[in-house]
């Protein structure tokens, strides 16, 4: 589906980067090609939360950036298929969200839906399964992380949080990470808050990092906070500073069922 002239359906940046750790943004971009006429949507619509993970973008570019590490980011919108759902979930094309109807995604034969996964889905989950083989083929055990921002506020429900820690099974990032960022000043951090990492619909972090026993931790930064460039690198030196002596630990870079954690 991806004609000349439009971008690509994932981009890789830093990619000659050398930490042993892989970064990942699955909403990084509004982009729809021209193809499906903005899904009927008013270009309001594709400003806000529903189309993509606002300042995402940019935080994890300066997150690789600090880290030293490859980043693979989507370049798609969410509301064409979302790639942190399980496909087969009634949430990877969703017809409503956020109480606003996506009249492209209304009534899709299973065609339709097939080639979303095959132009959009597959080559971005594609390009992380590629990445992650190469460390494996050089006898490195990764560590993965997952980058998003979460809206300030929702159905009406102020977020005090400003970093979000997503985990469920493998604490080997998430608790120490938690720990160094409660070491600032300042900084409210949220325990799987505002979206946990137990959410059975997440698929990216489950699907490549925590199938495979990997370490991994899922972020989110509330946008109102990385909405400029300014925001967004001071945020990324925030979550670098956290992840950093985390990172250098030689003892992390093995698979769950190996460690003694």
């Amino acid at each position: 589906m991806t004609e000349i002239g439009e971008p690509p359906p994932c981009t890789t940046y830093n990619e000659h980067a050398t930490a042993p750790v892989l970064l990942v943004a699955d909403h990084a971009s509004r982009h729809i090609p021209a193809e499906l006429k903005q899904l009927g949507l008013a270009d309001w619509v594709m400003e806000k939360h529903v189309a993509w993970d606002i300042g995402s973008d940019q935080l994890a570019q300066f997150l690789s950036d600090e880290l030293n590490a490859p980043l693979i980011l989507a370049g798609f919108s969410r509301l064409i298929i979302d790639p942190n759902r399980n496909p087969d979930s009634r949430s990877a094309i969703v017809e409503i969200s956020d109480g606003i109807a996506i009249p492209g995604n209304m009534d899709l034969n299973r065609d339709q839906k097939t080639q979303r996964l095959e132009s959009f889905f597959e080559p971005y989950h594609d390009r992380i399964a590629q990445r992650l083989a190469s460390f494996s083929a050089q006898g490195v055990v990764p560590a993965m992380i997952s980058v998003h921002t979460c809206s300030p506020v929702f159905d009406r429900v102020v977020r005090p949080w400003h970093i979000g820690v997503m985990w469920d099974k493998d604490p080997r990032i998430p608790v120490p990470f938690m720990q160094r960022l409660l070491e600032m000043d300042g900084i409210c951090i949220g325990d799987n808050e505002p979206y946990s990492g137990r959410h059975p619909h997440d698929f990216t972090i489950d699907h490549h990092a925590e199938a495979a026993g990997l370490p991994h931790v899922g972020i989110e930064v509330r946008q109102d906070l990385v909405t400029d460039t300014a925001g967004a690198r001071k945020w990324a030196g925030i979550l670098a500073e956290g992840l950093r002596g985390i990172l250098k630990n030689t003892g992390l870079y093995c698979l769950l069922q190996d460690s003694r954690v």
